[in-house]
């Protein structure tokens, strides 16, 4: 067991709480982000990704839980998109691009201020790349408060959010609430994004959310069996990124280690590069087509025309 686990990894307690918010936290991403890659919104939430560092920046420099400003970005920024016309999507590359380059613009301000606010050596690496290991353990319960909210949107809007990712105009003929659905799902993302900040970092999260959600999607049939796999393959990186990243403090000769995110973030690389494997995709049983976002849910949009 010592050649894959180095001592003292089972009885860490920063180890456990790690693994608790790094599964609760791809799932959630995970999860959400099959949606974003559905709907072709991954540019949007790399807007948020950077307004989550805006977020978490500001809270930091206010003595605030960097978690609630990551979430508290988040929101803001994807009301701000809404408000834009993100909705549309004509304009949907509009409002993200005006609201990322604000964002960025704000969190190099705070990110800044951050680092010349006293002794605060080491904020810009926390805010930016994660660090699970030091998270507190009294977060936990609102990280899985976090997580349940946002699960709970996806559930409740999940049949409108994959009709309208087809046709919105159907969707409207329904008399179904175009944006209301929208400014859910992009709740959800912030939240999911926020969330996945404090385990990879607020720049690399971005990888959490599409990284998993893109390698199912290549590989399953449905809707259903892509969120199974994408939640399988973000908790699975995950949770060997914080193996490895443990273990790495036994390689390093100056027993610095490597960081959580590097490992993280270069596992769900590995993963999508080989869910793109014939041999792999044969084992999945998967016809080839040419559009794996909108094929790979066809079957669940004519369950869902069926049953509407």
């Amino acid at each position: 067991m010592h050649v894959v686990f180095e001592s003292g990894f089972f009885t860490s307690a920063p180890v456990r709480t790690a693994l608790i918010i790094g599964a609760v936290t791809a799932m959630v991403s995970s999860v959400v982000g099959v949606f974003v890659v559905v709907r072709s919104q991954s540019f949007a939430g790399h807007a948020l990704t950077d307004v989550a560092t805006t977020g978490g920046s500001a809270a930091f420099f206010f003595g605030l839980s960097p978690l609630l400003g990551f979430i508290g970005g988040g929101v803001i920024g994807a009301g701000a998109m809404d408000l834009i016309g993100v909705e549309r999507e004509r304009r949907r590359d509009l409002a993200t691009g005006i609201v990322l380059g604000t964002a960025l613009g704000l969190a190099a301000l705070f990110l800044y201020l951050d680092t010349t606010k006293g002794a605060t050596t080491g904020a810009t690496q926390q805010l930016l790349f994660g660090s699970i290991f030091t998270v507190d353990p009294s977060t936990v319960p609102l990280v899985l408060g976090l997580s349940a909210l946002g699960l709970a949107i996806v559930v409740l809007i999940n049949r409108p959010l994959l009709l309208s990712s087809l046709s919105a105009e159907l969707t409207r003929a329904r008399g179904i609430n175009l944006r209301g659905v929208g400014v859910l799902f992009m709740i959800a993302m912030a939240v999911s994004v926020g969330l996945s900040s404090i385990a990879v970092g607020s720049i690399l999260s971005t990888a959490l959310l599409i990284g998993p959600a893109a390698a199912s999607i290549r590989l399953t049939k449905s809707l259903h069996a892509s969120l199974m796999v994408a939640g399988v393959l973000g908790v699975a990186t995950t949770w060997l990124g914080i193996l490895f990243a443990y273990d790495s403090f036994y390689w390093v000769p100056s027993s610095q280690g490597l960081p959580v995110s590097f490992f993280i973030v270069s596992l769900i690389f590995i993963a999508y590069l080989m869910s793109g494997l014939p041999f792999v995709r044969r084992r999945f049983d998967r016809p080839p087509r040419a559009n794996s976002a909108g094929a790979s849910n066809q079957a669940s949009i004519e369950a869902l025309e069926v049953g509407a």
